[in-house]
C-alpha cells in the first residue's frame, strides 16, 4: 500500500520519516514505572484524555492502541450490521474501510476532489441509499473535507458522519478543530504522525450518548471503568468489546509530545513553507501541482506532496532522489481497485480522480527533525533532476 514500506533495510541519508524525540518522553515513562501502573488507563492516559478534551473541546477522548481500533470502536458504536453500506473515499488507508467491513458492511467508494484529494462532496448524495448507515470523512494531509456540505447532506438523510482524522490533529475547518464535526472522530499517533507514541490512536466522542458504551467496548465489553470510578461495586461482561487500551507507558510518551505541540507545529510549518516556496517555480515549469490549502482551512503541516504530470515522471523523480540517498514515496492505491475492493464491485473508472492522483502523487521527506541542511539537499536534488 505504501512504498515507504518497500525501503526494507536500506539506509537512506535522508529518510522519508524519522520519529522525533523531544526529551521528556523517557522521563515520563520512568514516572509511569515509578507509579506502579504501566497498564492502560493510568495517570498518563488520564492526562492525555484531559489534554485532548481541553484542547479540542470534545465531550470525551479515549486513547486506543491505534487509529484502526478507534475506527473499529466507532463501527461498533454505530451498530453497523451485515448488509449496511458505508460511504468512504477510495483514496484512504485500508483501516478506514476495514473497521466497517469487519462488521459486515459494504463499502461504497466515493471519488475525491482534484484539489484537496478529499471526499468529493458533490458526489455524495447520489450514493446514498436506504442501506447507508455512515459517511466516513477522511481529512487527507490534514486538510479539512467540506464538512458543512457533508453534514448537511448526511443530516437530511439521518446518517451519522465519522471523521477519520488520522492526519489532521490541530487542523481546522472554518475555525473549528477537525475531528469535532461528526458524531465520532478518530486520531492516529503512529510514528509517521505529527505526534506519536510509536503506535496509538484516540476516539473523539462529540455526541455524549456514545460515551458510556464506548468505555465498555474499549474495556473488553465490561463496565470496569465504572468500577474504578466507584459507580459499581464489581464489573461484568455486558456488551461486545475488545482490548483497546494502550499501555500507560505509551501514554506517557505521547503526553510529552502533546505538551510540545507548539514547538512541533512550528518546526513542521517551517519545513512545509520552505518546500512550498522553493519548489513553486519548478512546479509551474514542469506542470507539477503542489498541495492546495483552501483559505477556510488551517492545516496541521502533516505532509508535503507533489502531484506529478503522470506516473512515469513520478517514478523518474523517485529514482533520482534514491540515487542521492533520499527516500520519497507514493501513497494510497485506489481501494476500489484492490483485490478486496473488486470483491465489493470496484471497477476501473469508478473513481477516476482517485486513480489519477494515486498514479501521480509523490510525498517528500517530512518529519519534525528534518534539518535545514537536509531539506536544502532534497530541494536541490529535485531542481537538478533532468529525468523528465
Amino acid at each position: 500500500m505504501l512504498n515507504v514500506m518497500n525501503a526494507g533495510k536500506v539506509r537512506y541519508k535522508i529518510p522519508f520519516n524519522r520519529p522525533c524525540f523531544l526529551g521528556p518522553e523517557q522521563d515520563y515513562m520512568a514516572q509511569a514505572v515509578a507509579n506502579g501502573q504501566i497498564s492502560g488507563d493510568g495517570e498518563f492516559t488520564r492526562r492525555c484524555h484531559e489534554f485532548l478534551e481541553r484542547q479540542l473541546g470534545v465531550a470525551k477522548a479515549l486513547l486506543t492502541t491505534s487509529c484502526t481500533h478507534a475506527l473499529e470502536t466507532a463501527a461498533l458504536l454505530l451498530n453497523i450490521q451485515p448488509g449496511d453500506e458505508v460511504i468512504v473515499s477510495s483514496f484512504t488507508f485500508v483501516s478506514t474501510v476495514n473497521a466497517f467491513v469487519l462488521r459486515g458492511a459494504k463499502p461504497v467508494f466515493i471519488d475525491i476532489r482534484p484539489d484537496t484529494l478529499n471526499l468529493d462532496e458533490t458526489r455524495l448524495e447520489r450514493l446514498i441509499t436506504p442501506r447507508t448507515k455512515a459517511v466516513i470523512a477522511m481529512h487527507y494531509a490534514g486538510i479539512g473535507c467540506e464538512m458543512d456540505t457533508i453534514l448537511a447532506i448526511a443530516g437530511r438523510h439521518g446518517i451519522p458522519v465519522v471523521e477519520d482524522n488520522a492526519h489532521g490533529l490541530l487542523g481546522r475547518y472554518k475555525g473549528r478543530w477537525l475531528g469535532t464535526f461528526g458524531c465520532l472522530g478518530t486520531l492516529s499517533f503512529h510514528e509517521t504522525k505529527n505526534f506519536t507514541c510509536g503506535e496509538g490512536g484516540a476516539l473523539l466522542i462529540n455526541d455524549p450518548k456514545f460515551i458510556e458504551r464506548a468505555e465498555i467496548l474499549r474495556e473488553k465489553g465490561t463496565n470496569r471503568s465504572q468500577v474504578f470510578r466507584g459507580q459499581a461495586d464489581k464489573y461484568s461482561w455486558i456488551d461486545l468489546g475488545s482490548s483497546y487500551l494502550p499501555s500507560d507507558l505509551l501514554a506517557a510518551f505521547l503526553l510529552a509530545q502533546l505538551e510540545a505541540r507548539d514547538f512541533i507545529q512550528a518546526q513542521r510549518r517551517r519545513i512545509w513553507e520552505v518546500y512550498a516556496a522553493e519548489l513553486l517555480d519548478w512546479a509551474r515549469q514542469h506542470s507539477v501541482n503542489l498541495p492546495t490549502i483552501p483559505t477556510h482551512c488551517e492545516q496541521p503541516y502533516h505532509m508535503f506532496y507533489l502531484l506529478m504530470p503522470s506516473a512515469a515522471p513520478r517514478q523518474a523523480l523517485i529514482d533520482h532522489l534514491k540515487s542521492r540517498s533520499i527516500l520519497a514515496v507514493f501513497h494510497y492505491l485506489p481501494l476500489h481497485l484492490s483485490p478486496m475492493g473488486r470483491r465489493f464491485g470496484g471497477r476501473p473508472g469508478d473513481c477516476p480522480v482517485t486513480e489519477s492522483a494515486s498514479d501521480r502523487l509523490l510525498r517528500l521527506p517530512f518529519y519534525t527533525g528534518l534539518s535545514k541542511t537536509d531539506q536544502e539537499q532534497v530541494v536541490a536534488a529535485i531542481l537538478e533532476c533532468k529525468a523528465f
